[in-house]
């Protein structure tokens, strides 16, 4: 029996990382020479793409600098999914954050058949903690992860790690609609609404090295993660969601009508009538909204058919290979 070594691809989306985008490079090519090499130059008005090019000759390793005008780590790693073939990918961050030397303890649940996806997990050993000097920004990745936890009935703890690897069915049935840094959260949720494998890996975890800047913003970030539970509730769980919306607005319409009916009650005769309206208006708002969520779940559960076995398909492909 002939044993084939699976292809290995590592992607690294770069914006503006001149600082270090070549030592991300070879410290991923000392650990890995075998692997294809690809940068994803993510409109950097630097010389990030030239250097990745120099260094990836100088390397001699195999690999090419692909070229994403559309900004946003999603759009970058989109265009090395649709562009580059292989059993495996690994995907990290061109920042020297993340430890290269750890690479192989996460590409060893795919290779070995337990897992569709392996995270590098920075909270367990305190790593993030102790290098993050940012506090929203901690605040906003423990409350996004409660919430996934929650809904999923999981117990995830790193759920926007930069640091993962896929095999070859979760990069070939991920249809990836986000453009931005909520790339890895929307990772986690795909995998886990298609009931996938998912693996934690505690890893070490460094800030930027001085001289190289961070392109997260507090205050546009935290209102990407407000903006991200709302989405997680809207479409992966739509009945609660819309559930949630109409008890709201049955509740205000409740509110409105009570001193309609009071009026009725002592008078017979309704004297506010644009309340009584809005409070109708709020119960039919009420009603509608109802109706959207059932309508939506019913949509979720046939979509969820449809991945399923799309999902199976290429799974199948991928083992008699």
């Amino acid at each position: 029996m002939i044993l084939v070594e699976p292809r290995i691809a590592i992607i690294l989306p770069a914006y503006n990382e001149a600082a270090t985008v070549a030592e991300t490079m070879r410290s991923f090519h000392a650990a890995l020479p075998g692997a294809e090499l690809v940068v994803v130059n993510n409109n950097s008005r630097d010389d990030t793409a030239a250097i990745a090019a120099r260094t990836l000759r100088e390397l001699g390793a195999k690999g090419r600098v692909l070229h994403e005008p559309r900004q946003g780590k999603g759009n970058a790693v989109r265009r090395a999914f649709l562009e580059i073939e292989a059993d495996i990918y690994v995907m990290a961050d061109a920042d020297l954050t993340y430890p290269a030397g750890r690479v192989h303890d996460l590409i060893r649940p795919i290779a070995q058949g337990e897992a569709d996806m392996v995270v590098g997990d920075r909270h367990s050993g305190g790593h993030y903690a102790a290098e993050n000097k940012r506090a929203l920004h901690g605040f906003g990745n423990q409350l996004v992860q409660r919430m996934v936890n929650r809904l999923f009935n999981a117990q995830l703890v790193d759920i926007m790690s930069g640091y993962r690897a896929f095999n070859r069915s979760f990069v070939k049935t991920y249809p990836i609609l986000v453009e931005g840094f909520q790339i890895e959260t929307d990772m986690t949720l795909h995998t886990l609404n298609r009931r996938m494998r998912v693996v934690e890996i505690p890893i070490e975890y460094k800030d930027r090295p001085e001289g190289s800047y961070s392109k997260l913003n507090t205050l546009s970030d935290g209102m990407r993660v407000i903006s991200t539970i709302v989405k997680i509730l809207r479409h992966y769980r739509p009945l609660a969601f819309f559930t949630a919306m109409s008890a709201l607005f049955c509740l205000a319409g409740l509110l409105a009508a009570i001193p309609v009916l009071q009026e009725w009650m002592q008078m017979r005769y309704i004297v506010r009538v644009p309340l009584a309206m809005l409070a109708a208006s709020l119960e039919i708002v009420a009603f509608l909204l109802l109706a959207v969520g059932i309508i939506l779940d019913s949509l979720s559960h046939h979509e969820k058919h449809r991945a399923e076995l799309h999902y199976l398909r290429v799974y199948g492909e991928q083992e008699r290979e």
